[in-house]
């Protein structure tokens, strides 16, 4: 292999797996690979590219001479390691909260702000996935309307919680098959059969951590701080991808025919949205791809102006791994790293 120093940092979890996948899938310009994990998981072999590469534990000393670090360990760890790696010349792409808000920190979502990619300093953060499924699909309308408010509502996938969550969520579901009770200790309450309205942690102000971040990353993609977003954040009883619907106004009138068109050539977006019969994105079609899947595209009758539509991505793809891995490929093609 030739090309440069790579690190995956938490490459054991359900995002890791993703980036492993979409690196060799991608050819993505190697020299080296090194996995990394916690101590618990070091030791393990996992496949790549039809090798099979060791986990280490993540370390100061497992960063050294790397080039390239993708994290996908939990804001904690980045906030320990990312820093002294960056000092020592890795260019980090961060997949947690602790970096995003950040002023010398780019957040990005390349179809949406990749000029936010130059200049930077080493640390590159990647949004909040239900916030990137809400902007794929608006940044574009933004562009030619001016977003001035979204009210915002998200429908999270189980795995958007980790995969202890999901092994809850189907062990729910195997014991509801067999009449047995159901259990919740991962997520706040039964997710099987329900749908609960608390996602993240609770701020003073009532809100959630997790709604929080809709107006927080918002403001900062968009560069526009004077946009505002109200969200109420969901966890619903799908494995996989999440969903958003949004209730938006604009500075300027935009029709929904005229929506539809921008967002069909849009990069990164696919419309699905016929009316006879009627067609729509869900969370099944979404899985897998990394796509931003949107429909329900109309006028917004309570609202002049207003317009409403749905969208639907894979948070563990479009929402994390392949926005780290387009982040990454677009650094080299520009020399950035």
């Amino acid at each position: 292999m030739s090309g440069l120093r790579v690190a995956v940092a938490g490459a054991t979890g359900a995002v890791g797996a993703e980036l492993l996948r979409l690196l060799a899938e991608r050819k993505f310009p190697l020299a080296s690979l090194r996995l990394l994990a916690s101590a618990r998981s070091a030791g393990r072999v996992l496949p790549f590219d039809g090798e099979e590469l060791p986990v280490e534990e993540l370390t100061d000393a497992s960063l050294e001479g790397c080039d390239l670090a993708f994290f996908s360990c939990g804001g904690d760890r980045s906030r320990r390691f990312a820093p002294r790696a960056r000092a020592r010349g890795t260019v980090i792409v961060d997949n947690s909260s602790a970096f995003r808000l950040d002023e010398d920190v780019p957040l990005v979502i390349p179809e949406v702000n990749a000029a936010a990619l130059d200049g930077h300093q080493g640390l590159l953060a990647v949004p909040n996935c239900t916030t990137i499924v809400f902007l794929m699909a608006v940044a574009p309308l933004h562009r030619e309307a001016g977003l001035s408010r979204a009210v915002v509502s998200s429908y999270q996938a189980a795995s958007g919680a980790g995969q202890a969550a999901l092994d809850e969520y189907d062990a729910q579901t195997r014991a509801a098959a067999e009449g047995r009770p159901l259990e919740a200790s991962v997520l706040p309450r039964v997710l099987h059969g329900n749908v609960i309205p608390f996602v993240g942690d609770l701020r003073e102000d009532g809100a959630t951590t997790e709604e929080q971040k809709f107006p927080d990353e918002t403001r900062r993609i968009l560069d526009d701080t004077d946009v505002e977003v109200a969200a109420t954040c969901v966890r619903v009883p799908v494995a996989r991808a999440h969903a958003v619907s949004a209730a938006l106004e604009f500075r300027r009138p935009l029709e929904p025919a005229r929506a539809k068109e921008i967002l069909r050539v849009a990069p990164g977006v696919v419309v699905v949205d016929d009316a006879d019969p009627p067609d729509y994105p869900t969370p099944l079609d979404a899985s897998g791809r990394c796509d931003v899947f949107v429909g329900r595209i109309r006028r917004d009758a309570s609202r002049p102006g207003g317009l409403l539509l749905w969208s639907v991505g894979d948070q563990l793809l479009k929402g994390a791994a392949w926005n780290a891995v387009q982040i990454a490929e677009h650094l080299v093609r520009r020399g950035g790293v």
